[in-house]
């Protein structure tokens, strides 16, 4: 039998240039499922994304999902693609899978954490204070340079790598201190500062976007005292989830996160095309 896809509607352009199309995974011309495919508008045209890959439960289990997945390599190279990203879910290891079979690597995970009720408390001699203006010219510099780093390390060109991270810092942070929906803080320990954190909010929800403690105080249970007080300044302002994105590769934080209970939403996943 061959698996093929059939558009099932013209190639859509966006303003930003970018571009999507959705398929039919067809078995013999026969419908047997559906797949969407567009360009990343984080990373410009240069990447694309499987955005929904979609198999009928009567042909699942007969590798129909591996051929369609390897058509749309071809189709992301047809549109002048190096690298096709996928976004798979905590909760489906069957795609982690495949995902991993074919050659992807993980860059990334989002993680979740229902909180409780009450704020957990912080250790003896710690306590958070909101960052001075001053202390976030110097922290935000620092900030980009090492986000971009990041993502150099997992691929992306350099170039790139710190377009994302000044545009995502403009757009997040633009007034400093000040910025909607951002709270920056500083941790102190017996006096002394030992890191900082950079929590957003938006409605009912929390996202820690950082979380680093200084050089000459890391291994001493800071960043587990971080995360404490990203919980409780979430429940304190009424927010009982929260949600953080950790690296693949940055196991000493995998591991925090994973003590702490926090469990994985998505993988975010790459395969550049050769």
């Amino acid at each position: 039998m061959t698996t093929t896809l059939r558009p099932t509607e013209p190639l859509q352009r966006e303003a930003d240039g970018g571009c999507s199309r959705r398929y039919q995974v067809c078995v013999n011309s026969r419908p047997a499922g559906s797949i969407h495919l567009a360009t990343n508008p984080t990373f410009g045209d240069s990447v694309a994304k499987i955005l929904d890959l979609h198999i009928d439960e009567r042909d699942r289990r007969r590798g129909r999902a591996t051929v369609a997945a390897l058509a749309a390599e071809e189709v992301a190279r047809g549109w002048g693609c190096r690298r096709l990203e996928v976004a798979v879910p905590g909760d489906a290891p069957a795609a982690l899978r495949l995902a991993t079979a074919l050659g992807y690597v993980l860059r990334n995970r989002h993680m979740e954490k229902a909180l409780g009720a009450g704020p957990p408390e912080l250790p003896a001699g710690s306590r958070g204070r909101p960052m001075t203006q001053a202390e976030f010219v110097v922290w935000d510099a620092a900030g980009r340079l090492s986000y971009a780093q990041s993502w150099i390390e997992r691929g992306m060109p350099p170039a790139e790598a710190h377009a994302k991270a000044a545009r995502d810092h403009e757009q997040l942070l633009p007034r400093g201190v000040a910025s909607e929906g951002m709270t920056l803080s500083v941790l102190e320990h017996e006096g002394t500062r030992v890191g900082t954190l950079w929590l957003g909010s938006r409605e009912n929800v929390s996202f820690v976007y950082d979380v680093l403690i200084d050089e000459d105080h890391r291994g001493r249970g800071h960043g587990r005292t971080l995360m404490l007080l990203a919980e409780a300044q979430s429940i304190a302002g009424g927010r009982p989830d929260i949600f953080l994105n950790v690296f693949a590769g940055n196991s000493p934080a995998e591991r925090l996160y994973e003590s702490l209970g926090y469990a994985t939403v998505t993988h975010h996943m790459y395969k550049d095309l050769l």
